[in-house]
């Protein structure tokens, strides 16, 4: 079966053939820069790329299980690899992640929540990703990008950068080393003291990154990492327009839920907590992938949660939603609570006003996703500036009934508690998508009756 390794930009639907290319790295949209406006990300689907089967493979790690799912994958038998080959280079990796005392890659469990449940009075299973390499679920989105690095042979000298404040980086410090190279990782001034010192106990070049006067809206640590990329570093990072390779290995999470979800049978809620949002939208690309494929018949409704300090996917949802309730002449509904509004426009009928709004905010990107000025809270591994990956998440929230839900400081802190337990130690922004559903349930959403899944992405890091 020969499939496409085609990527097509989801903003202006350029495409880039990374088998005709001449550079080993196609990022980021080659119109990205000629086009600002322009929400661009560079993707590529399975299913449109002719994957017709969801993988039987019953190995424990996921990059070997859904390797058929993988752009990279692809790019190696393209490029005249084989199958076995592509599956000693996923080894060799894990091998090395072990040796330097780290846990490799491995299907993370979907537990009952039990404490959450009955807090909340719903059935709530979690996913843990506490047990991830390096803590947490970065670490799946940058070995997408170093699979494509290690099939296109990219020199080990080639500097990488990220921007990150905590899980990112040490993921990203932690991938570099098992793979012989070297990141350059910015962070913000306010980092935690404990994952500075474990980025330097890892090798990595830290870079600290005041805001300055000069510098545009938005993240000085973004402004700092793209300063790097004009000068040669390849992004290794977790922002979609930055590099699309990193949702493809975001992706292996929602595979691992399908399976689960066979299993299980499909909640009616999925709640993911969101920062730049490449995580959810990692998650939702390989649900899509299971529906498109048969494993399960439905998706659940996606609640995308962030803090209350640092809301800029908030703006979006309500950017256009109300933009389709205009074209359906029921702007009264605006104000009536997000949940009226989800129910609105999830049915046929408003399907290509949705559509519609969601084509006109891909081109107008300044007036949908605001620059959060003053990002603040306990769990500051949500505190983007801007949700970089917002459009898909808009639109799969919109698609399947679901809505944004916003917590508060108390809320994360209560829902921590309710979380940890055995063998769960999450931080704040690890429970944040279960401070979500206690918000959600608090504000009178839902009913009892529900099966809910939260994600748990990251262990907490001692001061």
């Amino acid at each position: 079966m020969s499939v496409s390794v085609v990527l097509r930009c989801a903003g202006c639907a350029a495409t880039v053939d990374p088998l005709d290319v001449g550079a080993p790295a196609p990022f980021r949209c080659p119109n990205a820069d000629r086009a600002p406006n322009v929400d661009h990300v560079l993707t590529w689907d399975p299913l449109l790329g002719g994957v017709r089967t969801w993988p039987d493979d019953t190995s424990t790690n996921p990059f070997i299980r859904y390797r058929t799912l993988h752009h990279s994958y692809h790019l190696h038998l393209g490029l005249g690899g084989t199958d076995a080959e592509y599956v000693r280079l996923v080894e060799r990796l894990d091998a090395a992640l072990i040796k330097n005392g780290g846990p490799g890659f491995r299907v993370a469990p979907v537990l009952p929540l039990d404490t959450l449940s009955a807090a909340t009075g719903v059935d709530v299973w979690g996913r843990d990703d506490t047990i991830g390499v390096a803590g947490s679920h970065k670490a799946r989105h940058l070995m997408a990008i170093l699979m494509h690095l290690e099939v296109r042979k990219v020199p080990l000298r080639t500097p990488l950068a990220i921007a990150s404040c905590g899980n990112a980086a040490v993921a990203a410090a932690t991938l570099a080393r098992a793979a012989g190279r070297t990141v350059q990782v910015f962070v913000p001034t306010w980092a935690n003291p404990a994952v500075l010192v474990e980025l330097r106990a890892l090798g990595a070049r830290i870079v600290e990154c005041p805001r300055k006067d000069t510098d545009p809206p938005g993240d000085p640590c973004l402004h700092r990492f793209r300063e790097a990329l004009g000068k040669g570093a390849l992004p290794f990072c977790v922002q979609g327009p930055e590099n699309g390779f990193t949702i493809d290995g975001g992706a292996t999470s929602g595979q691992e839920l399908v399976d689960a979800f066979a299993m299980l049978g499909v909640p009616d809620r999925l709640f993911v907590q969101v920062g730049g949002g490449a995580w959810a939208s990692g998650v939702w690309r390989g649900l899509r992938d299971g529906r498109g494929l048969g494993v399960i018949d439905r998706l659940p409704a996606l609640h995308c949660v962030q803090a209350q300090g640092c809301a800029p996917l908030v703006e979006a949802w309500r950017a256009v939603a109300g933009r389709a309730l205009r074209a359906l002449g029921h702007e009264e509904l605006f104000d009536e609570g997000f949940d009226v509004v989800a129910a609105a426009l999830v049915t046929n009928e408003a399907r290509s006003a949705v559509e519609s709004a969601m084509q006109w905010a891909l081109t107008h990107r300044p007036a949908v996703m605001p620059v959060w000025h003053d990002p603040h809270g306990i769990a500051t591994g949500i505190l983007d500036d801007e949700a970089y990956d917002w459009a898909v998440l808009v639109r799969s929230m919109l698609v399947s009934g679901g809505w944004p839900v916003t917590v508060s400081d108390d809320q994360l802190t209560a829902a921590t508690a309710l979380v940890n337990g055995g063998s769960i130690d999450a931080d704040e922004t690890g429970s944040a998508a279960a401070a979500g559903l206690v918000a959600f349930r608090e504000r009178g959403w839902g009913v009892a009756e529900e099966r809910v899944v939260v994600t748990v992405t990251g262990i907490r890091r001692r001061r």
